[in-house]
């Protein structure tokens, strides 16, 4: 796993899990870009409370920025084309409503 800092924008809303242990927790997409304008998926769970109160509290479209580990993936599209995504287990989250923007 890469330790890693996204920044993109929420992309639906994030949802509440319990796993078969029945411990709690957040899962949610963000799209991201680099330097080239190119797009990429990040899946993101947090374990964290705070992270994942913070990702709950976010609406579709807002921004933020997450850090946490990162693994890198690909996944193949309808078309046949082969892109990349990041799946990261997210352990902070900053956005405009926890920095008292809104």
């Amino acid at each position: 796993m890469i330790d890693g800092l996204v920044a993109g924008r929420l992309m639906g809303e994030a949802s509440r899990r319990v796993d078969k242990a029945g411990r709690g927790y957040i899962v949610a997409r963000v799209l991201a870009r680099n330097r080239a304008d190119e797009e990429f998926i990040v899946n993101v769970i947090a374990f964290d409370e705070a992270a994942g109160q913070a990702l709950v509290a976010l609406r579709d479209g807002e921004s933020l920025s997450l850090s946490g580990g990162l693994t890198p993936k690909v996944w193949t599209d309808k078309q046949g084309i082969v892109r990349p995504s990041l799946d990261m287990v997210a352990t902070h989250v900053l956005s405009a409503h926890l920095a008292g923007g809104g």
